[in-house]
């Protein structure tokens, strides 16, 4: 018995290419590289080797276009945003389109990113986002948004989300949403709220949490150009559960969603150097 050990080949008699090295061949092209390297400078080998890892190891996303992928890719470059699952900060989640019938790429920004890129501005002085357990709610001033969190926690019950700032100014603000709310929020929004795998079943407080954080930066924050890019990027409201992805990490075999922490808030500070203008070139 012998063994075929011979490399795929097309009905020519051509050796296929595979997905990784169509990957890695877009990422070849000059023009290409220097879209990277306009937006990551010396970092953008680092950022290359990581995306060619993450497509590399991830089954499921090399059913997705490698043009496609390379250019969800520059988004998370162009904010300077390591793409790395494990990371928490932004993430290509592969998703079926039904539609089209194809797998889709699509770029979402992590709990982490977003902190990251607030803190980028320069602007807030504090930034914090949580869940509010049972019996630590006294009181709430639905004139000025406060909430008093100094109550005595009665058990693990989650009984609302609230996220808070301060800039570096003075400005205070402060948002709250009860957990039966957001549960409304989410069924009004999510397509697949009531599914097993949404991440709204398997990860609740995870996406209660950033979208406390979102509507607050998004209604009250100081706004970069960058950052609001970011959130356009990142819109919840009019998406569907594969844009609720951001807290989560994906599972390389089949698609599915799995734990990644992202209530970690990294810590503040600019990561520096100028942000030059870059976009899909290709």
């Amino acid at each position: 018995m012998t063994t075929n050990n011979a490399p795929a080949t097309t009905g020519n008699n051509v050796p296929a290419v595979s997905p990784v090295d169509r990957l890695k061949s877009i990422l070849s092209v000059k023009s290409v590289e220097d879209q990277f390297k306009n937006c990551m400078a010396d970092s953008a080998p680092l950022f290359i080797a990581s995306l060619i890892d993450l497509y590399g190891s991830d089954s499921y996303m090399q059913k997705c276009e490698p043009k496609a992928v390379v250019m969800e890719a520059l988004k998370a470059a162009v904010l300077r945003l390591p793409i790395a699952k494990s990371l928490g900060f932004a993430y290509i989640v592969p998703f079926n389109d039904n539609k089209v019938g194809k797998v889709i790429p699509t770029f979402i920004i992590g709990y982490k990113g977003l902190i990251q890129l607030a803190m980028r501005t320069g602007a807030y002085k504090h930034l914090n986002a949580d869940v509010v357990y049972e019996g630590e709610l006294k009181d709430a001033d639905r004139l000025t948004g406060g909430i008093d969190l100094t109550g005595t926690k009665k058990s693990d019950k989650v009984v609302g989300y609230f996220a808070h700032l301060e800039t570096v100014n003075g400005f205070r603000k402060t948002v709250y949403m009860a957990a039966e709310d957001m549960a409304t929020y989410a069924k009004r929004y999510s397509k697949s709220y009531n599914k097993a795998s949404s991440p709204w079943q398997t990860q609740t407080d995870a996406m209660g949490i950033k979208t406390m954080l979102r509507r607050l930066l998004g209604k009250y924050g100081v706004m970069s150009i960058e950052f609001a890019n970011a959130m356009a990027y990142d819109d919840d409201e009019i998406s569907d559960d594969s844009r609720f992805s951001s807290a989560a990490g994906i599972n390389a075999n089949t698609g599915e969603i799995i734990d990644i922490d992202p209530v970690d808030i990294p810590p503040a500070g600019d990561m520096g150097g100028k942000q030059e203008q870059c976009g899909p070139g290709f």
